[in-house]
């Protein structure tokens, strides 16, 4: 099993979450809520309301986001589903732990201190003016950006 963040679509309450709890596509078991100990820009940088975390290290915010335990098959449909390393890169993050899910089921704590390794999709290839695009600490599809989701 694996760990993953995630941050945009693929959250709870969010247009793609479906895909997180389809059996079909892999095992995927909700850890809890976190944050990314880096701060990055999350930008949503196309008229389709799509988030992209860019891979800039040190500019924008910690990033909020949700803790899964995945499996093989669910890694592979994720890599696909981000069309990684096309569009979005799969990198290992360190992700402080805000609240874990189930308190009999304590995280690795190899890490200590509530820190998780996750793998996290972001992207190296944007434009250099996305630099420029308002940057987000938490994504919302329905959020005040007006923007509507479209998943094409």
């Amino acid at each position: 099993m694996y760990n993953i963040f995630v941050y945009g679509t693929l959250k709870k309450g969010q247009p793609n979450h479906h895909v997180m709890t389809d059996a079909n596509l892999g095992n995927a078991i909700y850890k809890g809520t976190g944050k990314t100990i880096e701060k990055y820009p999350l930008v949503i940088a196309q008229r389709d309301n799509v988030p992209f975390l860019l891979r800039f290290p040190g500019k924008g915010y910690h990033i909020a986001g949700e803790i899964y335990s995945i499996d093989d098959k669910m890694l592979k449909f994720l890599d696909e589903f981000e069309s990684c390393p096309d569009m979005y890169q799969r990198n290992f993050e360190r992700i402080e732990i805000v609240q874990w899910e189930d308190a009999s089921d304590s995280p690795d704590r190899a890490e200590a201190n509530g820190i998780i390794e996750c793998f996290i999709y972001s992207t190296t290839t944007y434009q250099p003016e996305w630099l420029n695009l308002p940057y987000h600490e938490s994504y919302d599809s329905f959020g005040n950006h007006g923007l509507v989701f479209s998943n094409r």
